[in-house]
């Protein structure tokens, strides 16, 4: 059997943490591991447990440490945990914020179970999701911060390297891409692994800035690819 998906859920709302529980966990490859109710509670868990989760779904809003804050803290200490951010507000600059503290997706929390279970999968996946909102968001502060872009060399990188990330922001898996590539799962994860070291980016979220960012990749034909 495939390892379960270590989750977890921190939200200072107790009703609405437990209906998320009660959601996940019935799925199977699903695993709540633990409940925090503020930012404090879930940072000195992960400092102390032996068991760190794959995936913290975080409310923005919650007591002693929000999870604006939090999601500073753990990804410069735990890069390898994705974040979800959840939030009541849908609004541009809470969207970009959180992308660039570092959070692998952006859950609103009028959501439908159906996307989020979707959401918790794509971003295990993946690394991260984002769906055409954020992708939008995402492009539109490029644009705001048009005088931090940078101009690449020709030979920064590889066009193998540009292929995979291109796929990568199209949201594909590292085995997806290894098919359409024909290429081998373990070659796709190298390509991964030298394009976060090359751009210097922590995680998922940070390639996809970084392509956007340099024009390699449209963001009109990742929404139609997204969509189809």
């Amino acid at each position: 059997m495939e390892n379960k998906v270590k989750i977890i859920l921190a939200d200072d709302e107790e009703l609405f943490r437990k209906g998320i529980y009660f959601l996940l966990q019935r799925e199977p490859n699903f695993e709540i591991i633990f409940e925090a109710s503020n930012g404090s509670e879930l940072v000195e868990h992960l400092k102390t447990t032996t068991e760190l989760p794959d995936i913290i779904m975080m409310d923005l809003k919650m007591p002693l440490l929000n999870g604006v804050e939090a999601t500073k803290l753990i990804h410069k200490d735990f890069p390898a945990i994705r974040i979800i951010a959840l939030t009541s507000y849908n609004t541009k600059s809470f969207i970009a914020n959180m992308i660039n503290v570092g959070a692998a997706s952006y859950l609103v929390k009028n959501a439908s179970p159906i996307d989020m279970i979707k959401t918790v999968n794509e971003v295990a996946q993946k690394g991260f999701y984002y769906n055409e909102i954020v992708m939008e968001v995402i492009h539109q502060n490029m644009i705001s911060n048009a005088t931090s872009r940078t101009v690449l060399d020709e030979d920064f990188l590889t066009e193998r390297e540009k292929e995979v990330l291109e796929l990568i922001c199209k949201q594909y898996s590292s085995s997806e891409i290894g098919e359409m590539l024909s290429l081998s799962t373990r070659t796709v994860d190298g390509h991964r692994n030298n394009l976060l070291l090359k751009t210097n980016s922590k995680n998922m979220a940070g390639l996809v800035i970084f392509a956007i960012q340099n024009k390699i990749i449209n963001l009109e034909d990742s929404h139609n690819d997204i969509e189809s």
